[in-house]
């Protein structure tokens, strides 16, 4: 049996765990020397890519409530990045931004991820929030600075999905960010906003870009083990040029190996190796 971390010993332990990694991070960003982005400006004239996913879904057995309270938590966050501008050499960081989302700023409890299972808490959501702006983020030039994400479980089947498996996001304030750098010569900027259905994204820019940018899935499928199913599959980001429509590169940005934790009546509907 293998043993607890100190921060699963119990829930005295894990805000123990929580303070520190928090200190750790912040101490980080006070000795750092990267500029982070703080600026708004007016919509930049070209949008490099958009997209925009449904805030309310039924996941699995999740109440709906937690569902209702995500919007009117993105509705909170959303103005705080809307118009944000990254500049050249700038770093965007979601929480320089939106802060930490405690009670008294008005979020509620929302859905989270703890431990590898469904959970809730205060500002609960915001992973949608930072998953639209990583889909935006990997149709562009910039560089991901820091990205974490459940990449070892598969949590809900899928429902109504636009996006590949694997291109989530896992943040948790303040030590678990999604950050940006853009070594371009180019200003971006992201425009985010709500809908009463949709959390709405678009990734603009300065000046046309020269290079399209397009995410492949291939190889998607679920694996037998003996501690049960695997989702596996590879993500690529391709690059062409737009003036000739050649492809100047591909690259691997992530090989799922995700223990499925949902029912197999859905994996049942879908291809199964064994190995």
């Amino acid at each position: 049996m293998s043993r607890r971390l100190f921060c699963e010993i119990s829930p005295l332990t894990y805000k123990i765990s929580v303070q520190k990694e928090r200190f750790i991070r912040d101490l980080k960003n006070l000795m750092s020397t990267e500029r982070f982005s703080k600026e708004k400006a007016e919509p930049l004239p070209v949008v490099v890519y958009k997209h925009s996913s449904l805030i309310r879904r039924q996941l699995g057995n999740v109440d709906m409530q937690l569902q209702e309270n995500k919007a009117a938590n993105l509705g909170i966050s959303a103005p705080k990045v809307n118009g944000i501008i990254i500049r050249p050499k700038e770093t965007f960081s979601f929480w320089h931004l939106v802060g930490n989302c405690t009670a008294a700023k008005g979020y509620k409890e929302g859905l989270t991820i703890s431990l590898g299972v469904p959970s809730k808490g205060i500002g609960g959501g915001m992973c949608q929030f930072t998953n639209l702006l990583h889909w935006l983020a990997l149709h562009s030039p910039l560089d991901i600075a820091e990205h974490h994400h459940h990449d070892n479980i598969d949590i809900f089947p899928d429902f109504g999905r636009q996006v590949p498996f694997g291109c989530g996001t896992s943040i948790f304030y303040n030590y678990k960010d999604y950050q940006l750098k853009n070594n371009t010569n180019e200003t971006f900027q992201f425009i985010v906003y709500t809908t009463d259905t949709h959390l709405c994204g678009e990734l603009r820019a300065s000046a046309p870009m020269e290079n399209a940018y397009h995410i492949i899935e291939e190889d998607m499928h679920f694996v037998q083990q003996d501690d049960g199913f695997y989702r596996r599959n590879t993500l690529y980001k391709r690059t062409f040029d737009k003036r000739t429509g050649n492809q100047i590169n591909q690259v691997i940005i992530k090989k799922s190996n995700a223990k499925v934790l949902y029912s197999e009546e859905f994996i049942n509907k879908n291809l199964i190796r064994t190995n």
